[in-house]
Order: structure tokens, then C-alpha cells, then sequence
């Protein structure tokens, strides 16, 4: 299983600090086969060492550069951060991201060998139409991206169940993993409303390889208990 920690706008870099360093002592007893990701903000990257492995959340396509409020691969190289968030729905919601933009990002990324937790969900209004038209939407998400890639992990998360408090319910998580694992033969991760009380549920469901967590992982002791559960 896979567990992904995702902190948006949270934290500094002490309290990141303080945080990976308890996280490190409650997840001794954690499988050996199960892999913790922790993605802070990029004022929080720094060097960290222990079993886990650091994200980022955003970067330019770029080695370095006029490229304000962004970071590229020169501060990345710095922390040795080779994984990166690709495609949250926040970042194409709110920040207008557009598909070829996303594709053009990934196949950089892509290209200097970064680990790609490639992000995708749809809004409420596709889902109230139904599964058909769900995948298609989904399935849109997947323009330009390489889906063979050997260091692609896919993170499912219905925009509607983002920060809502509100999962997808068992039967809508597996159907829709089950879809997408036909064209998909790659990691399929769950976000959307992840918390220490649905999160073994979630990830007994067939064809859910791990979790992206949210707000949830923001506490130490609430990603902990989901991780050594």
C-alpha cells in the first residue's frame, strides 16, 4: 500500500520538521512492502532522511529561471526530490491549469525521471450523470499524459469529496477504480474526504492500491493510525 500525505497550504518548515520526525517513530511497525509519502509546502523542503519519501507539490518546467512564485528543478535537486504531484484538481480548478499545460509539465517531469503521482477526478455534476459519463471524463484527464510510464502513480480523487468531509461510498471507489484499471496497469490511489475512520474501508476495496491523503494528514496521529492500522 501506498500512503500519501499531501499538505497544501499547512505547515512551516518547523513544524514539518517536528512532524516527520514523530511520524518516523509511529511508523516503525509499518509493513515493510508499504511506501509513506509526505508532500509539504515549498517553503517546508529541507533535508530529511528516514522511511519516506519527500514530494513536492508543484514545480515549473524549468531548471531555474525568470519564473515568478515558482520552483524548478535547481531547488528540487537541492533537497534530492525526485517525486512530484501532478494534475490536482485545485490546481486546474482554481488555478486554471489547463490539460496541455498538465501534459506538457508531466512529460518534463517525465523526462528528468521524477516519480509522478498523476492526479484526476471529476465534479459532481458529471457524477450525478452517471458512470459512462464519469470515465469519460476521467479518461479525458489522460490526454498527452504517457501511461506506460515505468514511475507513474495514478491518484483518483472526486472533486466533489475533496475537503468536503464527504467520501465516494465503497460501491462508487470500486467501480470506478475497476473502469479505470482496464486502461490503466499502474499504482491507483483514493483521495477525496480521507480520514482515520473510512480509510481501512477504502483500502480493502479491490483495485485501491493506497490513499492521497488531505486535510486528515495534517495531524501526525490521524496519517499515523492510517498507515500502522
Amino acid at each position: 500500500m501506498i500512503f500519501a500525505a499531501n499538505f497544501k497550504t499547512n505547515h512551516t518548515r518547523a513544524s514539518t520538521k517536528a512532524y516527520i520526525e514523530t511520524l518516523l517513530t509511529k511508523i516503525i511497525t509499518k509493513r515493510a512492502e508499504d511506501k509513506v509519502y509526505i508532500f509539504p509546502p515549498a517553503t517546508a523542503l529541507d533535508q530529511f532522511s528516514g522511511d519516506f519519501i519527500l514530494g513536492a507539490q508543484n514545480a515549473y518546467m524549468a531548471q531555474n529561471g525568470a519564473f515568478t512564485g515558482e520552483i524548478g528543478l535547481e531547488q528540487l535537486e537541492e533537497f534530492e526530490i525526485k517525486t512530484i504531484l501532478i494534475g490536482h484538481s485545485e490546481r486546474r480548478e482554481i488555478l486554471r491549469e489547463t490539460q496541455a499545460f498538465i501534459a506538457e509539465k508531466f512529460a518534463y517531469f517525465q523526462s528528468h525521471g521524477f516519480e509522478i503521482i498523476y492526479c484526476i477526478g471529476e465534479p459532481l455534476e458529471i457524477r450525478q450523470q452517471g458512470q459512462h459519463s464519469v470515465m469519460e471524463y476521467l479518461l479525458s484527464q489522460f490526454e498527452g499524459i504517457d501511461i506506460s510510464y515505468e514511475k507513474l502513480i495514478v491518484a483518483y480523487e472526486p472533486i466533489w469529496a475533496i475537503g468536503t468531509g464527504r467520501s465516494a461510498t465503497s460501491a462508487e471507489i470500486a467501480s470506478t477504480h475497476e473502469a479505470l484499471k482496464k486502461t490503466l496497469q499502474k499504482p491507483l490511489l483514493y483521495g477525496g474526504s480521507v480520514k482515520p475512520e473510512n480509510s481501512k474501508e477504502i483500502i480493502s476495496i479491490r483495485g485501491v492500491d493506497g490513499l492521497l491523503v488531505g486535510s486528515a494528514s495534517l495531524d501526525v496521529e490521524s496519517f499515523a493510525g492510517m498507515i500502522t492500522d
